[in-house]
């Protein structure tokens, strides 16, 4: 028999359970000043060039630009813009994303649906959303019911094709385990397929968001108008033409803003409270 015998082990207590990270690298973990540093970089590199150039006709420099948001902002003109499109966007993503989620359901319960899917996506996903315009407006008029329509245009498809590759995905064996427990149609697209194909839907979401955005300023300095009030586009527009470049590029920069806003804060945010707590992605 082999002898037995002990070694005894330094204790667990005298063993440091924390390393002592410095200032500077805990600093650079946090992805909000990273992301913060860049947009400083940008806009210093903004003023310089402004600067050099010399023509706030051409090109306003980043100061300039900022007391043009910050005016803008005060007398209530900006934010009443902002409101209109923001407020226009929303019932057109929200309804993109309703028929999305009605078409992803039928093709993956019906071979119909997977056939009238694939057909509508071949057909209208190459299409701009812009292109349609002139059409929305022949059958719309000029009002908020022809941006919501080619807003929608700019939604569903991208986000339809993303969910679908997306259950198309979910694994055989969650399949299995949502029929076992007698789940069918509905209930089993919200309670098995939605879940695990959640990263794709999210992707799909952020895809339809930038389309719709950059779809509703695109159409909205063409006419802009709705219900009598003027969005963002028009805004930009509008001073374009009377040469107020500085308010241009203010309006610019609330629509890169409120881009930046809805990826860091809605988007991150949902990731971070499902697909990350889940491990579904790194």
């Amino acid at each position: 028999m082999r002898q037995e015998f002990e070694i005894d082990l330094e204790p667990l207590l005298a063993v440091p359970l924390e390393r002592n990270i410095p200032l500077r690298q805990r600093l650079w973990q946090k992805g909000w000043l990273r992301k913060g540093l860049i947009l400083i970089v940008l806009a210093l590199a903004w003023e310089l060039l402004a600067r050099y150039q010399g023509n706030d006709l051409l090109l306003p420099s980043f100061s300039q630009t900022a007391l043009a948001l910050w005016g803008s902002t005060l007398d209530g003109e900006l934010p009443e813009k902002v409101a209109v499109s923001l407020g226009v966007l929303l019932k057109g993503y929200l309804l993109g994303i309703a028929l999305a989620f009605v078409l992803t359901t039928l093709a993956v319960s019906t071979q119909i649906g997977r056939d009238l899917l694939g057909t509508l996506t071949s057909m209208f996903n190459p299409l701009p959303a812009i292109a349609l315009l002139p059409l929305a407006l022949l059958w719309f008029g000029l009002g908020e019911k022809s941006l919501i329509f080619v807003l929608v245009h700019s939604v569903l498809w991208p986000l339809a094709l993303n969910t679908y590759a997306g259950f198309m995905g979910v694994s055989d064996t969650l399949r299995m385990a949502g029929r076992n427990y007698g789940l069918r149609g509905l209930r089993f697209v919200a309670l098995v397929l939605v879940p695990a194909a959640l990263p794709a839907i999210l992707s799909g979401l952020k895809i339809g968001w930038a389309f719709a955005w950059r779809t509703l300023i695109a159409a909205e300095l063409v006419f802009g108008a709705t219900n009598g009030k003027g969005g963002l586009g028009w805004y930009i527009f509008q001073n374009r033409n009377e040469l107020y470049t500085d308010k241009v590029f203010a309006g610019l920069a609330v629509v890169i803003l409120i881009g930046l806003l809805v990826e860091n804060l809605v988007f991150d945010t949902l990731e971070r409270y499902t697909v990350k707590r889940w491990g579904m992605v790194r």
